[in-house]
C-alpha cells in the first residue's frame, strides 16, 4: 500500500518526502561487443603531442579495437525491479541524456534508481566513452555534427524559426515544459553522430543484452530501433520495452510474433500537429504497435497530452515534469509484473 499511495503522490504532482539515501551494491562499468580492424598502407606522421615535447613518428596502420559500446551501472543493495533496466539514448547524444537534466535536476538514472532498478546508462558505439573509429576506414562516411538551433524545432520545443543565439530573441512553445534557459547547457551534452553505422550500433546493443540480461530496455529516439530490434532477437533476455518517443521501428515483413510476451510501452509528447517530420514517424511507430498486438502481444501508449499534460518536448526525460512522467512509466512497469 505504501507503494502505491507513493506513486500517486508523485502522479498528482505533491511534494514527495525528503529523498532518502540509496542504498548501492556496486557502481562500475563494462565495454562489450566490437571487433579487431586492421589498416595498412595509410603514410606515417609526425606529431607533437605536448607543447615541448619533441616529434614522434606516428604509423597509423596496424590492428584497432572498433565498434565496441560502454555501460555504467549503479546496482542497488536490494532491488525491488526483477530485472536491470537499460537507459538507451538517442542520436547525437550519449548516457549523459538520463544522468542530470540541463537545469540542475536528477536525471532518470536516479529516478529508477528509487524507484528499485539496477540501472545500466548506456552510449551507444560511436559515441562517449564508446570511443571513435578512424572515417571513412573503419566507420563509413563522415560523422554528423548538429548545429545548436536544429533541435529547437527537431525537438519541439518551439517553433524551427524560434531559435536564436541570443536567448532573449528566441521564442518556444507557451506551455514548453524543457527548461528553455538551459537550452545552451543542454547543448553541451551534443556528439557527433554517423548514419551509416546502425548495424554496428545494434550489434553491440545485442552484444549488451547477451552479457547482462534478462533485462528491461528504456530507449529513446535513434534508440528506439535499437531497443525494438534488440527484443526481436533476444525475446527471451529482453523482458520489456519502454520506447519514449522513438524515431524507428522494424519494416512492416518483421514477424511481431516472439513478442507475444515482451510488452511494449510507448511514450509521447506534444506538439506533434506541428511537426509533419514526427507526424509521419509516429504512423511508423503505431503500425509496429499494431503488429506487436496482432500478434497477441502487449503495445501500450502513455500520450501525454491525451492525459491531459501539455508541453512536453521530445526530450521528455529533461522536461520540468520528467519526475511525473517517470513514475507513470513506473506505474506501467508495476502493472506488467516487472517488479518484485
Amino acid at each position: 500500500m505504501r507503494r502505491i499511495l507513493i506513486t500517486a503522490a508523485l502522479l498528482l504532482g505533491a511534494q514527495p518526502a525528503p529523498a532518502q539515501p540509496l542504498e548501492i551494491r556496486e557502481i562500475g562499468s563494462l565495454h562489450v561487443g566490437g571487433r579487431v580492424a586492421e589498416l595498412s598502407g595509410l603514410p606515417e606522421q609526425e606529431i607533437v603531442f605536448s607543447p615541448g615535447a619533441p616529434p614522434l613518428r606516428v604509423n597509423p596502420n596496424g590492428h584497432f579495437q572498433v565498434e565496441q559500446m560502454y555501460a555504467q551501472y549503479v546496482r542497488l543493495a536490494a532491488p525491488r525491479a526483477r530485472w536491470p533496466l537499460i537507459l538507451a539514448h538517442g542520436g547525437g547524444l550519449s548516457g549523459v541524456t538520463y544522468e542530470t537534466t540541463p537545469d540542475g535536476r536528477p536525471g532518470w538514472q536516479m529516478a529508477f534508481l528509487r524507484a528499485g532498478h539496477d540501472v545500466y546508462v548506456t552510449d551507444a558505439m560511436e559515441r562517449g566513452r564508446s570511443g571513435w573509429a578512424r572515417f571513412p576506414q573503419i566507420l563509413a562516411g563522415e560523422p554528423v555534427f548538429r548545429s545548436m538551433g536544429e533541435g529547437w524545432g527537431l525537438f519541439r520545443v518551439g517553433p524551427a524559426d524560434g531559435w536564436s543565439l541570443e536567448a532573449s530573441q528566441r521564442r518556444a512553445f507557451p506551455e514548453t515544459r524543457f527548461p528553455v534557459a538551459a537550452w545552451n547547457h543542454f547543448m553541451m551534452q551534443a556528439v557527433p553522430r554517423w548514419v551509416t553505422t546502425d548495424r554496428q550500433v545494434q550489434a553491440a546493443y545485442d552484444a549488451l543484452v547477451q552479457r547482462i540480461c534478462p533485462c528491461v530496455m528504456l530507449v529513446h529516439s535513434q534508440g528506439g530501433n535499437f531497443g525494438f530490434t534488440a527484443a526481436l532477437n533476444a525475446p527471451g533476455l529482453v523482458k520489456a520495452v519502454i520506447a519514449v518517443e522513438p524515431s524507428g521501428a522494424p519494416p512492416a515483413t518483421a514477424d511481431a510474433a516472439p513478442l507475444r510476451e515482451v510488452p511494449h510501452l510507448v511514450v509521447w509528447g506534444d506538439h506533434m500537429a506541428d511537426n509533419p517530420f514526427w507526424q509521419r514517424i509516429r504512423g511508423n511507430i503505431g503500425r509496429w504497435q499494431d503488429q506487436i498486438r496482432a500478434a497477441g502481444g502487449v503495445a501500450d501508449t502513455l500520450d501525454m497530452p491525451a492525459e491531459g499534460v501539455r508541453g512536453n518536448s521530445h526530450m521528455i526525460m529533461m522536461d520540468d515534469n520528467s519526475d511525473d512522467v517517470a513514475a507513470r512509466i513506473q506505474a506501467w512497469m508495476e502493472r506488467q509484473g516487472l517488479m518484485r
